[in-house]
């Protein structure tokens, strides 16, 4: 230790010791460690590669588990479609009249019949076998390849049609020797059956959709051997060798007495993975099968996805990511450890220095103690500055209040008149009444003071609410109640000037965050600047109306009256700025600061007339 602080310190340098021995045992110790860490990584590298490769054939079978009923609908699609066409015309009274009686018109008829049915319905071929197994009709009679005078006793579809009553089969075409579905379904008379109504289904459209998805799509039967398939030199192939019997058993079936059913490149390579050769060369895909069920009984459908790509790129993707990432790894620690062998190197300068910083330090301490006390000091007096201010302002808004209070004093005395008047006069008359046992008359007289009563008693509490000193909690209201307030301690007012209040209400009505008893004093402020200025005004009006936009809920106030003039407007939430010969200017400046303390704000709306005056009051809506 000694010889490495001298060198870290620059005081002079020292060679270093060699013992014999210790260096090569060292470098073997290293040699083993790298090994190990070499192995390690490799096998890191390789273990992610293989998850990130499972995870990726995952994905890639849920791709084609979602893939698969699009797949399997078109097929089904397409046979369930062309079913219908055998089963009706089963039914048809032409199909079985010509059955019963043939003739040459209802032959060409029936065939002109046929040929548009098959061209409507997109069919490949449609005839009618009489019981003998010959076809008296075809959609293609007439042509070279007409079926008319075939015999076709030997089809499945003929002779378990006429057991059954329906029936189905894949096999080649003996005329065309093209594969196809054949659906055919038994016409019935009175007497027995009539004959057998055949539709061939060619599926060259559906596995032309199999082909542009970009997916491997075939069917197989129960014997394991593909019909319908988007990889044609598939078809008749077998997934696995069939026995001598099996094979004799898939002929009989098909109809195919030349086919030798080869196994199909097909091999399997794990739960979800085959490997198959669809084109020229051999590739990877994820496969999934499942049986067609009751559309197309006996058929198993298999959908393969290309996975070597897709796989192989998140195999290198994933070793690559953690290759690199352990590289990073090593870099770093390769970086703490040469800082933190930095580090000791420079210790032995930082604990010189240790001892002049916390002398530094205490002094500095010293200080900013002194100047933290300073600051508390003024922290304090600023809040206390703060808080004389918030006073203030409550006060201000409190005898905002009550010089409301004492305009509308003479209104509200004169609305206590009315009715302490009204229950002098039905108290005299009850007097009267019950003296003359008129207890009835007498009732309804007491009846009409205890309504009188409860007028007052509304008229006060509305007075006592407003004067009380506002508080800080706000809470849902509805936006009328506040507006009914205002008006009611106005309504002497009101009445007296002759004004007509205009309500615009909507439905629901909206209900906003604030306090009550503050919502009402800016309403109460805005309606006493429209009486003033509709003093002598010709049908003077005041409209309130609400209106939603957003969160925000707003309330608007508009007079008729002669408006603002130009400086007002332009200073006109400045305090002491007024029009009025004797108002203070404060009302408008309360009525904004207690808006946003509600959340909301106060504006002057431009009428745009030069005529009236247009405040809103926005709030926001309650959750």
């Amino acid at each position: 230790m000694a010889e490495e602080e001298d060198i870290g310190n620059g005081a002079f340098q020292r060679a270093p010791l060699v013992f014999p021995g210790r260096s090569g045992g060292r470098s073997l110790w290293l040699v083993v460690l790298l090994a190990i860490l070499g192995a390690a990584l490799c096998f890191v590298v390789f273990a992610t590669g293989r998850i990130a490769g499972t995870r990726a054939e995952y994905a890639l079978r849920d791709r084609a588990l979602a893939a698969f009923p699009l797949a399997a609908d078109s097929l089904k699609g397409e046979i369930e479609k062309q079913r219908m066409i055998p089963l009706v015309l089963a039914r048809d009274g032409a199909v079985q009249e010509m059955l019963r009686s043939p003739s040459t018109a209802n032959e060409a008829a029936l065939d002109e019949k046929l040929r548009a049915i098959a061209r409507d319905a997109g069919s490949s071929i449609l005839y009618i076998i009489n019981p003998e197994g010959v076809a008296v009709a075809a959609s293609n009679a007439g042509e070279p390849t007409s079926f008319v005078g075939s015999d076709y006793r030997f089809r499945h579809y003929f002779t378990e049609a006429m057991a059954d009553g329906a029936a189905m089969q894949y096999a080649l075409g003996t005329v065309s020797a093209r594969p196809g579905l054949y659906l055919s379904s038994r016409v019935d008379g009175p007497e027995g059956p009539l004959g057998v109504v055949v539709v061939k289904v060619e599926l060259d459209r559906v596995e032309s959709r199999w082909l542009e998805s970009g997916f491997v799509v075939f069917t197989t039967d129960e014997r394991g051997v593909v019909l319908a398939t988007s990889v044609p030199q598939w078809r008749f192939g077998a997934l696995s060798p069939l026995s001598a019997k099996e094979k004799q058993t898939a002929r009989d079936r098909l109809q195919l007495p030349g086919v030798t059913f080869e196994p199909v490149p097909l091999s399997r390579r794990g739960d979800n993975l085959v490997t198959a050769t669809p084109e020229s060369r051999s590739a990877g895909f994820v496969a999934v099968s499942q049986d067609l069920g009751k559309a197309v009984p006996g058929w198993r459908m298999s959908l393969l996805i290309p996975a070597d790509a897709e796989i192989s790129s998140a195999v290198m993707t994933a070793r690559v990511t953690t290759l690199l990432a352990l590289v990073l790894v090593g870099f770093v620690i390769f970086i703490i450890v040469r800082r933190r062998r930095a580090a000791r190197q420079r210790q032995e300068v930082l604990v010189l220095l240790n001892a002049e910083l916390e002398h530094r330090v205490e002094l500095r301490t010293a200080e900013l103690q002194s100047s933290n006390e300073a600051l508390a000091g003024e922290i304090a007096e600023r809040e206390n500055a703060e808080e004389r201010v918030r006073r203030l302002r409550d006060e201000l808004a409190q005898a905002n209040r009550l010089s409301i209070l004492g305009q509308i004093t003479a209104g509200v005395a004169h609305e206590i008149n009315q009715p302490v008047a009204a229950i002098r006069t039905y108290a005299e008359n009850a007097a009267r009444l019950l003296g003359i046992g008129r207890s009835q008359d007498t009732a309804e007289n007491l009846t009409s003071i205890v309504a009188m009563t409860g007028r007052i008693g509304t008229i006060t509490e509305t007075l006592r609410s407003f004067s009380r000193r506002a508080s800080g909690s706000m809470g849902p209201i509805l936006a009328d109640d506040a507006i009914d307030g205002a008006l009611s301690l106005l309504s002497g007012r009101i009445r007296d000037s002759g004004v007509t209040i205009e309500r615009k209400r909507i439905d629901p009505p909206p209900i906003v965050m604030a306090s009550r008893m503050r919502l009402e004093q800016i309403l109460v402020n805005l309606l006493q600047n429209a009486l003033d200025a509709l003093k002598d005004q010709p049908d003077p009006r005041v409209e309130i109306a609400l209106a939603e936009n957003g969160e925000m809920v707003a309330i608007s106030l508009r007079d008729n009256g002669p408006g603002l003039a130009p400086d007002i407007r332009r200073s006109l939430f400045m305090p002491f700025v007024t029009n009025k010969e004797k108002g203070l200017g404060l009302g408008l400046v309360i009525s904004q600061e207690i808006a946003r303390e509600l959340g909301g704000s106060l504006r002057h709306d431009d009428t745009g007339h030069g005529t009236g005056t247009s405040f809103t009051v926005e709030l926001r809506r309650a959750a």
